[in-house]
């Protein structure tokens, strides 16, 4: 069907690459290509190092990547989980993103990379997460950081987990998460919201690629079921009291569209503070096309938003 791209969006639409097999293997080679034919970042200024941290008792060793900038604004933290429908991406998925959130805000940031679906399905995951969270709050001291100080950050899949990770931190009793930004969040596997019946061909991530996630992420046959647990899918949860603040970006042709908007509202009726911004014109993944002045009003954003929640 046609969509109302945003007119800077729009004539570069066709030039995307498809991702529209059911392989994970050609899911993760799509994305690997399509990361590696960025411009790579600006690193001046910061050291950036790859460690292998613990995992889970009886879980395998989990990869993180420290952004230090030289520049310090305050003892303060990202840990950011990227994204890729559970069954892609790494750690060079949102290298750029971090490399410009560790410059602008001056501040440390994690990445952590975890096990993929269906190899290793929930909650394999979202465990190798919450242990890198654990292990950033447990080296505050080394990482020159305030406990308290620490947001959690996530794209799509990743947006999804860190919605999980909130709720998990918040069951589990800790670590501390002073604020949860999730941007187009991937939280309801029942697939049931309009946006997600309507968008079957949309750029990027469309409903058929949702199926395909969820497929792989909680086991086949599964998604919509009865048993599915709040972690694996947050829009599940009912209780969603007692979470950090938080804001979530949607856009607008985007099948998680009305996913994002159904939690975001959720967790304000539950008491929760929340900002919600839906960007016209834009579909999943649209932030790649960085001289559209939508795209760069939404990392604009992003800077403010995080830079306001951690007192920068």
């Amino acid at each position: 069907m046609a969509y109302a791209f945003d007119p800077e969006i729009a004539p570069l639409v066709p030039l995307l690459p498809v991702l529209d097999s059911d392989d994970p293997a050609a899911i993760r080679a799509g994305l690997s290509e399509m990361i590696a034919q960025l411009p790579p970042p600006d690193t001046t200024g910061l050291r950036i190092e790859d460690r292998q941290i613990p995992g889970r008792d009886g879980d395998p060793t989990v990869p993180i990547r420290i952004y230090w900038p030289e520049q310090r604004s305050a003892p303060a933290a990202i840990y950011s989980v990227h994204g890729g429908g559970f069954i892609a991406g790494d750690l060079a998925t949102e290298h750029g993103l971090n490399v410009r959130l560790a410059r602008e805000l001056g501040i440390v940031v994690v990445s952590v990379d975890y096990r993929l679906a269906p190899e290793t399905p929930f909650p394999g995951g979202l465990e190798d997460i919450y242990a890198g969270l654990v292990w950033t709050a447990a080296h505050a001291g080394e990482l020159g950081i305030d406990t308290e100080r620490i947001a959690i950050q996530g794209t799509s899949a990743g947006g999804g987990l860190c919605a999980a990770l909130a709720l998990l931190a918040r069951d589990r009793g800790g670590p501390h998460i002073a604020f949860q930004f999730l941007s187009v969040p991937e939280l309801d596997d029942r697939l049931t919201t309009g946006s997600m019946i309507e968008f079957t061909d949309t750029p990027l991530w469309s409903r058929p690629r949702a199926v395909v996630s969820w497929d792989c992420y909680l086991g086949p046959g599964r998604a919509g079921s009865d048993d599915v647990s709040i972690y694996a899918a947050p829009a599940r949860a009912t209780d969603l009291a007692g979470l950090p603040p938080a804001y979530v970006a949607v856009m607008h042709f985007d099948p998680l569209r009305d996913e994002g908007v159904a939690y975001a509202l959720a967790m304000l009726s539950a008491g929760v503070s929340v900002e919600l911004h839906l960007f016209p014109g834009t579909f999943h993944g649209s932030m790649l096309i960085e001289h559209a002045a939508v795209s760069q009003r939404e990392h604009a954003e992003t800077i403010a938003v995080l830079r306001q929640a951690l007192a920068l």
